[in-house]
């Protein structure tokens, strides 16, 4: 048992949980977070508070965010923004097929030029060659520049957005790894194979396709097949239909062609009934 508080380095962007310590951040608060490239400064969206959840493996905050850490870290956005619409321009000119999703840049050398690192994060529809552009976009940004090519699913990851349920996308908030996500998921749960119905923003199968698919395949192991002759606590009938997040069958009934919907453990074969009826 521990604490833990959540935070984002973006506005709605994905959440970060880290051990407190000794700190109480409140929700609003600015925070340091550790990161490969020293502290960076982070706002703390949910509290911190005890969880039963052991703790010991969480990074922990660097400290609350001071004035100078803040105007560090504006004067980092401005360079970023620079950076993007410097990158934007010099794809143009160069005719890449290429498309800026994020900037990232670590100041070094005391807040000076010397010893920065400007990453560009971009997507394109095969690889390109960017070694001219590199070299622009090094003596316009006057800084070491790197780019790196993202897949679909990691460029909706970085940029974030909406779904089709209207909630934040899972890559952005919450998911840490991506687990493969096949089209028999999709049809195991009897939803429509429209590309459009099933894909998310970044145009792939959605990856929640996979948390309800357990499921489903427990259900379909143990629940009579469509078709199937049953026995009900109303009667006898044949199964039309099922109903997995109910954990029920549609039956219909052989006395007056009715339809009921029986729970899936309430249903059972014409044999199984015979056995339990004498036995």
């Amino acid at each position: 048992m521990g604490m833990l508080c959540a935070v984002s380095f973006n506005r709605y962007g994905r959440l970060y949980y880290l051990d407190p310590g000794d700190l109480r951040p409140s929700v609003g608060d600015h925070v340091l977070v550790p990161t490969d490239d020293g502290p960076e400064v982070a706002e703390c969206v949910w509290a911190a508070q005890w969880v039963d959840e052991d703790t010991a493996g969480f990074p922990r905050l660097a400290g609350m965010a001071t004035d100078k850490d803040l105007r560090r870290d504006e004067t980092l956005r401005k360079r970023k923004a620079e950076a993007k619409v410097a990158a934007k321009r010099l794809i143009r000119e160069h005719g890449l097929p290429m498309k800026v999703v994020a900037i990232d840049h670590v100041q070094e050398g005391g807040g000076g030029t010397s010893g920065a690192r400007t990453t560009i994060y971009f997507t394109a529809p095969h690889r390109v060659d960017f070694r001219s552009l590199v070299r622009d976009l090094g003596a316009t940004l006057r800084c070491r520049v790197e780019l790196r090519q993202l897949s679909a699913r990691d460029s909706a990851r970085v940029q974030g957005g909406i779904g089709s349920c209207g909630r934040d996308l899972c890559c952005a908030t919450f998911l840490t790894d991506f687990e493969p996500v096949t089209i028999r998921m999709a049809k195991d749960q009897d939803l429509p194979l429209n590309p459009l119905r099933i894909s998310g923003a970044c145009g792939r199968l959605m990856c929640c396709l996979k948390y309800e698919h357990p499921l489903y395949q427990k259900f379909q192991a143990s629940a009579p097949a469509i078709g199937t002759r049953v026995s009900t606590p109303e009667g006898d009938g044949r199964v039309v239909g099922h109903s997995v997040p109910r954990d029920s069958v549609v039956v219909r009934m052989d006395a007056d062609g009715s339809r009921c919907s029986c729970s899936r453990a309430s249903v059972c074969g014409p044999r199984q009934a015979h056995e339990e009826r004498y036995a």
